[in-house]
C-alpha cells in the first residue's frame, strides 16, 4: 500500500514537472534553429549540435524507422525541422552581412554550447557502462576529426557550381548530421562553394536549394538506419565515438577559425584590438557555456514522454 502511494506521488511529481506543450514546442523550435546554424556556420557540425541539444539519438531512430508511429513522431520533429530551416536561412543572411567580421566570436559562442553540455554528454555516454576500449575509440575519433578539420580548413581547390556539385554539397551536409563533428561548411569552403551556397540560400535560389535538399535527404535516409543499428548494438562504443568527434571538432575550431581571426588584417576588418577580440570571444564562450549548462539541467528536470 505504502509502495503504491509512493509510486503515485512520484508519478504526480513527474507530471507536474513536465513542460507544457507550447513551451516544449518552442524549445524544439529553438533546438532546430541552433542545429540549423550548425549546418552553415564554418567550424561547426549540425550533428554535434543535435547531440548537444539532445535531438540526435531520437532523430536517427525516427529516420531509421519511419513507419513506426510516423504521424506522432513527425509532429514531434516538425518544430525542430522548422527551426532548422529558420536557422539555415537566417544565418545565411548573417554570413553574408557579418560573419566575415566576427567569425571567431560567433564560433566561440557555439563552442561554449559544447562545453556547457559536455558533463551531460559524458554521463549519457557511460549510461551502459564504460570499457577501456571506449576511451581508445574516443581518443582515435577525436584525433581523426581534428586532423580532418585541419585538412579542410583551407581552400585548396575551386569547384564549378552546378546541379551535381550542389547535390554533392547536400550529401555532405547530410553527413554532417549523421556523423557529428564533421563540419560540412569547412569542406564547402575547401571547395570554394561556401559563399555561393550562403548567397543562394539567402536569395532563395531554388537551383541551389532544391539539389541541396535532395542530396541532404538522400544521405540522411540512406545512412540513418545504419547509424541506428550501430547505436543499438554498440551503444557505449558509438557514444564514445561521437564524444570524441565532439571533442576533436571543438578543439579544431581554434586553429581553423578562431586563431586566424586574430591576424592583424582580420582584426582591422572587425574593428577590434587583440585584447578586445579576445574579450569578445571569452564573453561569448562563457555565455554559451552557462546557457547550455542551464539548458541541459532544464532537460534533466523536465523529462518528456518517450516518442518511440
Amino acid at each position: 500500500m505504502e509502495n503504491n502511494r509512493n509510486k503515485e506521488m512520484k508519478s504526480g511529481d513527474m507530471e507536474t514537472r513536465r513542460l507544457n506543450p507550447l513551451t516544449d514546442w518552442l524549445i524544439r523550435l529553438i533546438k532546430g534553429i541552433i542545429v540549423g546554424i550548425g549546418f552553415i556556420l564554418p567550424g561547426l557540425s549540425g550533428g554535434v549540435l543535435a547531440v548537444i541539444v539532445g535531438m540526435y539519438d531520437p532523430l536517427i531512430r525516427f529516420l531509421a524507422n519511419l513507419k513506426e508511429r510516423f504521424l506522432k513522431n513527425l509532429l514531434f520533429f516538425l518544430p525542430f525541422a522548422i527551426g532548422a530551416a529558420i536557422g539555415i536561412v537566417l544565418f545565411a543572411v548573417v554570413v553574408e552581412k557579418a560573419f566575415g567580421k566576427y567569425a571567431a566570436q560567433f564560433v566561440c559562442l557555439f563552442v561554449g554550447f559544447v562545453a556547457g553540455t559536455f558533463p551531460s554528454l559524458y554521463r549519457t555516454a557511460g549510461k551502459e557502462g564504460r570499457k577501456s576500449r571506449d576511451f581508445i575509440v574516443l581518443i582515435l575519433s577525436a584525433v581523426g576529426i581534428f586532423a580532418l578539420m585541419l585538412a579542410g580548413g583551407k581552400q585548396l581547390t575551386e569547384v564549378d557550381p552546378n546541379i551535381l556539385s550542389w547535390l554533392a554539397s547536400g550529401l555532405l551536409m547530410g553527413l554532417g548530421l549523421i556523423v557529428p563533428g564533421l563540419s560540412p561548411s569547412n569542406f564547402l569552403i575547401y571547395f570554394g562553394m561556401y559563399d555561393k551556397m550562403a548567397t543562394g540560400i539567402k536569395d532563395f535560389d531554388f537551383a541551389v536549394i532544391i539539389p541541396l535538399i535532395v542530396g541532404f535527404a538522400l544521405c540522411v535516409i540512406l545512412f540513418s538506419k545504419l547509424a541506428a543499428h550501430l547505436f543499438k548494438k554498440y551503444y557505449s562504443g558509438m557514444y564514445h565515438f561521437i564524444l570524441g568527434l565532439v571533442i576533436g571538432s571543438s578543439l579544431a575550431i581554434f586553429p581553423t577559425v578562431v586563431m586566424p581571426a586574430f591576424q592583424p588584417d582580420q582584426l582591422s576588418v572587425a574593428g577590434l584590438s587583440t585584447a578586445g577580440a579576445l574579450l569578445f570571444c571569452l564573453v561569448l564562450f562563457v555565455a554559451g557555456t552557462i546557457a547550455s549548462y542551464l539548458f541541459s539541467k532544464l532537460e534533466e528536470k523536465y523529462p518528456r514522454e518517450e516518442i518511440f
